[in-house]
């Protein structure tokens, strides 16, 4: 039984054009799917749809196999069991820990309330801080005690709202893990909203990316990363190397040279991109007999690996290249680059790519 399902949900918000466009979407129980997309796709709206905040036009949610919103049916947000973990927590500062952790838990015995309220707390690592006040806590301890209250009733369904962008990014990491963690110990479904790739990739079991009001791919991690269903997927999810081709056989000619296909282009010649991702590429020196001549524009150096852009004749843009390690060359040095593996092809035209780092 999948813990969330939605059905065809549209919505406008009275608008002419859709926020939403007839959107589905299933995250099988226990699972945490990410919703990946640009600023304005929807993942928010989609949120609060669930949630029960908002009425979509069109459409069916079923959560852990009980339809909450439907024809002729729309549960309050109240009575839908669902969790919900802000973006930056949202505590009640006049309370102590223990006490927001409780708060879900009204009408349940004062005994039961202590013991859940513990179990929580230990479960993201809070056990000892239960009578600090929010104040007192780090941002990353306030947003463990935001989930700990968010999972204290034993929702079907816990939402995060891009809980981690008012954290630091050596804070963000460690946390992501741990929340990770604690979902999974609870197997409680989850569904995280975010426009950071390398958060979904990261923490996520599954991804849906959305574009225009669709969900224009959903999978695994790997599956997005290693087969994107389009030459925008594969730009949005990670680094991606995108080259102009004329395909035929099971080559494609591009201006890094003639690149094995992951399948054979039907149909003789045809027109289209190719995607490739920085780690297939190597560099060399530029007049190796199997390297194209290129020249470094820019070094990005990361610590743990770096990437290297080189000015390709033909390209259009700079290509872009992961190296393990403080690279070997400089802006303005002459560079050769050899390609590895192979590469996916798309034959129809594809929406303009997102700009870096969106």
């Amino acid at each position: 039984m999948p813990g969330l399902r939605v059905t065809g949900v549209s919505s406008s918000y009275g608008r002419g054009a859709p926020v939403l466009d007839r959107l589905g979407l299933t995250v099988p129980q226990g699972e945490l799917a990410a919703l990946l997309g640009p600023s304005g796709c929807g993942k928010t709206t989609l949120l609060r749809i669930i949630a029960g905040f908002l009425t979509p036009d069109a459409g069916e949610i079923a959560v852990g196999g009980r339809v909450v919103t439907g024809p002729g049916v729309r549960l309050p947000p109240e009575r839908r069991g669902i969790g919900i973990m802000a973006q930056e927590g949202a505590l009640f500062p006049h309370l102590s820990v223990a006490r927001n952790v409780a708060f879900g838990l009204a009408g349940t015995g004062r005994a039961e309330r202590r013991a859940r309220t513990a179990e929580l707390l230990a479960l993201v690592g809070l056990g000892d801080l239960g009578d600090r006040m929010p104040h007192e806590l780090s941002g990353g301890q306030q947003q463990r005690v935001a989930l700990a209250r968010a999972l204290a009733p034993r929702p079907a369904l816990v939402l995060l709202d891009e809980p981690f962008n008012a954290l630091d990014s050596g804070l963000r990491a460690g946390l992501r893990s741990d929340i990770r963690a604690a979902l999974r110990a609870a197997g409680t479904t989850a569904v995280l909203v975010t426009h950071d790739q390398e958060e979904a990739l990261s923490t996520a079991d599954r991804i849906a990316v959305m574009r225009g009001g669709e969900v224009v791919q959903s999978g695994t991690p790997q599956e997005l990363y290693d087969r994107p269903a389009d030459a925008w997927v594969a730009s949005f999810v990670g680094e991606a190397v995108v080259l102009a081709a004329t395909a035929g056989g099971d080559g494609a000619t591009t201006a890094l040279g003639r690149i094995p296909l992951t399948g054979p282009a039907a149909g003789g010649r045809r027109e289209g991109t190719v995607v490739l991702r920085p780690e297939q590429l190597r560099l060399t020196s530029p007049t190796a007999a199997d390297a194209v001549p290129g020249t470094v524009t820019e070094v990005r150096f990361h610590g743990h690996d770096a990437l290297v852009l080189v000015d390709v004749p033909g390209a259009g843009t700079p290509v872009t290249v992961r190296v393990p390690g403080p690279p070997a060359v400089r802006p303005g040095d002459a560079a050769g680059i050899r390609v590895t593996g192979t590469a996916a092809l798309y034959e129809t035209p594809e929406r303009e790519t997102p700009p870096a780092g969106s």
